[in-house]
């Protein structure tokens, strides 16, 4: 099962606003709220001035310095601040670069807080380049690089981005609440405002820092709806369905792109372009990716219908291989889909018609399904194969066969989970059915995954009052291991009855909206939040998202064994950064991701009987 992170680190990421996905949901703790430091009121060095412009004061050196130093404690300003509490930092500033561009765009900062000596570089990180970053208008999120010119008061953020030097991490201590700040002048024609130390897995709007609001939770493109539970949400993929898709998802599964039909619909001629594409989402955003299928009566090769039983036989092995092959780190593979309704026994239409190159139905009456699944286990031993069947959740005596056949091959062991597709036509019923159904299903001791789900949505009302009737009966189900929606755009199988939750205008319906309230809530009640240890307190990681490396903060109350370690999203051990007994007091380790595919990895530290983890987003 995918790893758990503990509540109290998803609350920050999933209490998403239901409208507004570009700037979510603002936060209120003290913490959330940026501490701002005006540059002009701290110890300035005699080579600073205060100047004003309008409402604005500010300071700015009087000559051009030289080297990767400040040079000489006139060039120095020295801040006293106060933080709210002990964690991890950002620094933002808000600058105005002068005329000359090139030659008024730069300063110094120190990469930690205490007093530095001001002629020695290793002290210091140059900040350069300014002339073409940060933002300005109210509403930008302060958070890539930018491209606000000069000659305008624009915040820039000083600890994503590398304008020079590697940024600096600043972590407070729990004895330590107010620390020394000191910047250095380097080029005089940069005028400095003010600086905020902030949240640093929060995001901060022009407006935001100005007014000193708190933090943002999240931005589009870094929130999938069930992240931080230990069963996925997820969706299909096809060209209408992708965009924003991250956003949202965190499980793949390729719509067309992955029947055999599409793939060789001229025998030897493979297309694989779509289906290249569905997996590189899930393996370039660290994903679970789930093939749709193997072996089904529709959507198959046309030309397969005529052969010989025996030559049929060595396609479907060829197709088998070809497949595994490709594509080596498929995580669930759909063997079967739908046996009860549409075996491959069908000459026309795309039926396949190479059941009996299977077996046929043989002694067991599913030989031919047992044989499939022989095959799938020999081309994919690291999967875990999955049947898959409508009218499933709603339909007890499809239960009864359904459960034949998967005891067949429980006997082999040959499957690791049960495919339940819940199209709106099987969800009619009501949800006490669906869970009774469930139930006999998970006593086969099997995982189920609800392989297809769509809600009609005829009007807003309707979709929403369903939603809130289906979803949680199959989310809640202790044996359902993840959810994947057959699609949630328009363009959709079922766009006619508009079961898309996106709207066509690209507005998010209100089932969207509940469904990620939902998910907030479920992940977040009383009984999950454990209480805070005071052995040992995390502060984070920062950058946050980050490119190569990622720095995890925490503080030990005591000396204790430590290990801390990272995990994919589906609880996979990734790397071992500390196995060592440390002693009290605040500590840093650095993971490097550059040679990882970029996604959504967990941070875990555990310090004796303690344990805590973070997210780390890694973005190329």
């Amino acid at each position: 099962m995918p790893y758990r992170l503990p509540a109290v680190v998803v609350l920050a990421l999933l209490m998403l606003g239901a409208s507004d996905r570009m700037a979510v949901a603002q936060t209120g703790s003290t913490y959330d709220h940026p501490t701002i430091v005006e540059a002009e009121s701290g110890l300035l060095g005699g080579d600073f001035v205060t100047q004003t412009d309008g409402d604005v004061t500010y300071i700015v050196i009087q000559t051009d310095g030289e080297g990767d130093a400040p040079g000489d404690t006139s060039r120095v300003a020295t801040y006293d601040v106060t933080f709210p509490e002990a964690n991890a930092y950002g620094l933002l500033a808000r600058v105005r670069v002068g005329p000359s561009a090139s030659s008024d765009d730069s300063f110094f900062y120190a990469n930690r807080f205490g007093e530095k000596e001001a002629n020695d570089a290793d002290d210091w990180v140059l900040v350069e380049r300014l002339r073409r970053a940060g933002f300005t208008d109210l509403g930008d999120p302060v958070h890539e690089r930018g491209e606000a010119g000069n000659g305008v008061w624009k915040w820039i953020n000083l600890s994503r981005h590398d304008f020079g030097d590697d940024p600096a991490d600043f972590s407070v201590p729990s004895r330590r609440l107010t620390r020394m700040f000191q910047i250095g002048g380097r080029e005089d024609g940069l005028e400095i405002d003010k600086f905020a130390f902030v949240n640093p897995t929060l995001f901060y709007t022009v407006e935001d820092l100005d007014a000193g609001n708190p933090g943002r939770l999240r931005l589009a493109g870094n929130t999938p709806l069930a992240l931080g539970f230990d069963k996925f949400l997820g969706n299909i993929y096809s060209s209408a369905q992708t965009p924003d898709f991250t956003t949202y998802w965190n499980q793949v599964t390729p719509e067309n792109a992955g029947k055999w039909g599409s793939v060789e619909r001229s025998r030897d001629v493979m297309n694989w372009g779509p289906l290249d594409a569905a997996y590189a989402l899930a393996k370039d955003n660290g994903l679970p990716f789930r093939f749709h299928v193997l072996v089904w009566g529709n959507q198959q090769p046309s030309w397969i219908e005529s052969l010989p039983v025996n030559e049929q036989l060595e396609e479907i092995e060829e197709w088998f291989q070809a497949v595994a092959e490709r594509y080596p780190d498929i995580d669930y593979v759909e063997v079967v889909n739908e046996p009860l309704h549409d075996p491959p026994n069908q000459a026309g239409n795309g039926g396949g018609n190479y059941i009996d190159a299977l077996g046929g139905t043989g002694s067991t009456g599913w030989d031919w399904v047992v044989t499939s699944f022989r095959m799938a286990r020999t081309f994919f031993p690291n999967a875990k194969l999955l049947i898959n069947d409508f009218n499933i959740v709603n339909n007890s005596g499809n239960i009864t066969q359904y459960l034949e056949i998967i005891s067949l091959l429980q006997a082999e062991n040959l499957i690791d989970g049960i495919g339940a597709q819940a199209h709106a036509f099987s969800t009619r019923g009501s949800a006490q059915a669906m869970i009774a159904n469930l139930d006999r299903l998970a006593e086969t001791g099997l995982p189920i995954q609800i392989t297809e789900l769509d809600i009609d949505g005829a009007t807003d009302q309707v979709q929403l009052t369903d939603y809130q009737r289906i979803f949680p009966a199959l989310w809640e189900h202790p044996a359902v291991e993840g959810i994947t929606l057959w699609g949630w755009r328009p363009g959709l199988w079922r766009n006619s009855q508009r079961a898309f939750i996106i709207d066509e205008n690209g507005a998010e319906r209100p089932a969207l909206q509940w469904l990620a309230s939902y998910l907030a809530t479920q992940i977040t009640s009383a009984e999950d939040i454990p209480p805070l240890p005071h052995t040992l307190q995390l502060h984070g990681s920062y950058p946050n998202p980050f490119k190569q490396t990622a720095t995890i903060a925490y503080e030990l109350a005591e000396a204790t064994p430590v290990t801390v370690t990272v995990h994919d999203v589906l609880g996979r051990h990734v790397q071992t950064l500390i196995d060592a007994f440390q002693l009290a007091g605040p500590h840093t380790v650095v993971f490097d991701g550059g040679q990882l595919p970029a996604g959504l990895y967990l941070g875990r530290v555990q310090a004796g009987a303690h344990q805590q983890t973070v997210t780390l987003t890694l973005v190329r």
